[in-house]
C-alpha cells in the first residue's frame, strides 16, 4: 500500500484466535487500492491486508459479518497451507453456507420446502424502470447470498444469474447509497456488453475499468450511466 494511501480502517470489532477482525471502507478500498475488493477479505488473497487481519467491507447493515469471519478463517488457513484460491474458496463457501442454514435463512424464504418464485423473496423496491424494459431493483443481499449464490456480490444481472429474472438488474442493499451509483454502471455497462455477445470475462474486465475510472472522476458518472441506458 503507497503511501499516498490511507488506511481504510473504520472500526475494529474484535478478534478472532490470532486475527484482529476490522470493519473497514470498502467503497475507499475499491476507489483508490483494488476495485476488486468485495465483501471482505484476507492476507492470502488480498496482500495488502496484514496477515494477522480480517477485513469486513463497511456495509449498510452489519448482519453477515459472523458469516463473513467463518468464512476467512477458513479460506486464510487452507491458503495459509498452499492451497489455491479457487479451491480453498469452495471450502470457505461451505462453511459458509452452513452457518447460514443454522441462521434459519433457508427456512425463512420457503413455504413447505418450496423455494419461492425466483426474485420474488428478495426484492426489496423498484430503483427505476428503464425505457428498454429493463428493471433496477435493490434486494436484500444477505437472503441472496443465503438462498441462490454465497459469493453474489454488489450487483448482478439476468445474463450472469440464471436466479435472476429476465431484464433484471439486482443492487445489493448492503451497498450503501453513495457507492451505488459505480455499482449500477459496472452492471449496466457489463450487461449491454454480454448482450452483445461478450463474454463474461471481457465484459466485467472493460466494467471494472469504467467504474474504477468515474470513481476517480465522479463528474463523469452521470453521462457515463446515460450512455448505459439510465434516462
Amino acid at each position: 500500500m503507497s503511501a499516498s494511501v490511507k488506511p481504510p480502517y473504520v472500526q475494529q470489532i474484535g478478534e478472532r484466535g490470532n486475527f484482529k477482525v476490522w470493519i473497514a471502507d470498502g467503497s475507499y478500498i475499491r476507489g483508490h487500492i483494488d476495485e476488486e475488493f468485495t465483501n471482505f477479505g484476507q492476507h492470502y488473497r488480498y496482500s495488502y491486508i496484514p496477515s494477522d487481519e480480517l477485513w469486513i467491507d463497511r456495509e449498510a447493515e452489519q448482519d453477515e459479518t459472523q458469516f463473513f469471519i467463518d468464512h476467512l478463517l477458513v479460506e486464510h488457513r487452507l491458503m495459509a497451507k498452499g492451497m489455491p484460491y479457487e479451491k480453498a474458496l469452495v471450502k470457505a463457501d461451505q462453511a459458509e453456507r452452513k452457518e447460514r442454514r443454522r441462521a434459519g435463512d433457508l427456512r425463512f424464504l420457503t413455504r413447505r420446502g418450496k423455494e419461492l418464485p425466483k426474485g420474488l423473496q428478495v426484492h426489496e423496491r423498484l430503483w427505476k424502470r428503464l425505457e428498454n424494459g429493463l428493471t433496477i431493483w435493490i434486494v436484500d443481499g444477505r437472503l441472496v447470498r443465503s438462498v441462490f449464490d454465497v459469493d453474489f456480490t454488489a450487483g448482478g444481472h439476468d445474463h450472469v444469474y440464471e436466479f435472476v429474472p429476465e431484464n433484471e438488474v439486482w443492487i445489493d442493499d448492503d451497498i450503501e447509497e453513495e457507492e451505488r451509483g459505480y455499482v449500477l454502471l459496472h452492471e449496466l455497462h457489463e450487461r449491454n456488453r454480454m448482450a452483445n455477445g461478450w463474454p463474461y470475462s471481457k465484459a466485467h474486465a472493460e466494467s471494472s475499468e469504467l467504474e474504477y475510472h468515474c470513481r476517480h472522476h465522479p463528474d463523469e458518472l452521470h453521462e457515463a450511466l446515460s450512455a448505459e441506458g439510465w434516462t
